[in-house]
């Protein structure tokens, strides 16, 4: 029993030593808690709402108030005509755009009734879904609340609800976007992160480290086959999204090519980043598919929207390249927009590309001294 006891010790000793060991123990339970509690809600928090006020009365200012104090939604722009709601929807931060017809406020007093229309943001669906339904509650709970202090019992406010870019709010619309994303950054970085530990592991390093090659061709060498093989699988998924799905490119082919290329680059140089520190294969593949998987789905807008999470997730989302690549798609696929509205994320995904091969050479120079 004393041996067995001691056996026990030996092995408590041996996982308290082990910081992997620990971390796989009590960091990602941890760290997943935190994730799923409070990143997957399905709730609306500060969702951008942009107004078109065609009366400027006082009901209108009123009911705007109304919703702006909520908590629900944020006052992103107010729109002077019909033209800017295409505008400011392209800009990305504006989920809906709540219109009021003119003479709203007379009418609700002389006729008893009023329209409004609700334009929502139709390529995030459940978004756009969730916003037009709070948008209806808050309109017909301040309806009821302008009908109990009239002499006036008939006082009404009908919503009218639009969908811009999806009006049938297919669910392809959100999905394929960041199906795309999670696909080519996994299997990009997992086919890469893989290539140096292999090396290691089949004892073919000492080959490169006599060869001729830099740091730089080495690297390189390994990423054009997978960086082909990549954009072949683009052409796949696209064509698949538009046959099966029914999903077609509004804006510029060979933009969203471009920025698809621009991606599959940043992910193939993540993915040697990843393989220059990691000592076996088993190690690279857990960094890929834990480190990337799970923050690709939860933190990058892809399903959730990220302003409804705390303001901490924004930042962590913010250093995770799947959130702009998503963003570049959207707009390319379903708004048509062109290069003047997602030249930032470009922009941002340039320099975490010419990071990770920057980081990838430097550490693998480390290696070979």
């Amino acid at each position: 029993m004393k041996r067995f006891l001691g056996f026990v010790k030996k092995e408590f000793l041996h996982i308290f030593r082990d910081y992997r060991t620990l971390f796989i123990l009590f960091g990602i339970p941890a760290a997943q808690i935190l994730i799923f509690g409070y990143a997957v809600s399905t709730d609306i928090k500060n969702a951008g709402v942009a107004f078109l006020d065609l009366s400027h009365d006082e009901v209108t200012q009123k009911l705007t108030d109304k919703i702006i104090s909520s908590g629900f939604f944020k006052k992103t722009e107010t729109l002077l005509n019909y033209n800017d709601i295409d505008k400011v929807f392209k800009k990305g931060k504006t989920k809906a755009v709540i219109i009021f017809e003119a003479d709203f406020g007379k009418k609700l007093i002389s006729e008893g009734k009023a329209s409004l229309d609700i334009i929502a943001d139709g390529s995030e669906p459940n978004t756009a879904t969730l916003i037009t339904n709070y948008t209806a509650a808050i309109v017909n709970d301040f309806t009821m609340s302008l009908a109990g202090s009239s002499l006036n019992n008939s006082v009404h406010i009908s919503p009218e609800v639009k969908m811009f870019y999806n009006p049938e709010l297919k669910s392809n619309f959100m999905f394929v976007p960041g199906v795309i994303t999670l696909i080519l950054i996994l299997i990009c970085a997992l086919m890469t992160s893989v290539t140096i530990t292999r090396e290691k592991e089949f004892g073919t390093m000492e080959v490169l480290l006599v060869s001729p090659l830099r740091p730089v061709q080495i690297i390189l060498g390994k990423v054009i086959p997978y960086f082909i093989l990549s954009f072949i699988n683009v052409l796949l998924i696209l064509a698949l999204s538009w046959l099966v799905f029914e999903l077609p490119v509004k804006g510029s082919l060979i933009l969203l090519l471009a920025e698809c290329m621009l991606y599959i680059l940043m992910s193939l140089s993540l993915g040697i980043l990843i393989s220059t520190v990691s000592k076996t294969m088993q190690q690279a593949i857990f960094i890929s598919l834990i480190g990337l998987m799970l923050p690709t789905i939860l933190l990058s807008g892809f399903i959730f929207p990220i302003e409804n999470m705390p303001k901490i997730y924004d930042y962590i989302s913010s250093i995770l390249p799947p959130r702009y690549f998503i963003i570049i798609i959207k707009n390319i696929i379903i708004k048509g927009t062109g290069l003047f509205y997602i030249w930032k994320e470009t922009l941002i995904l340039i320099v975490m590309t010419l990071a990770f091969i920057g980081l990838s050479v430097r550490n693998f120079k480390i290696r070979l001294e």
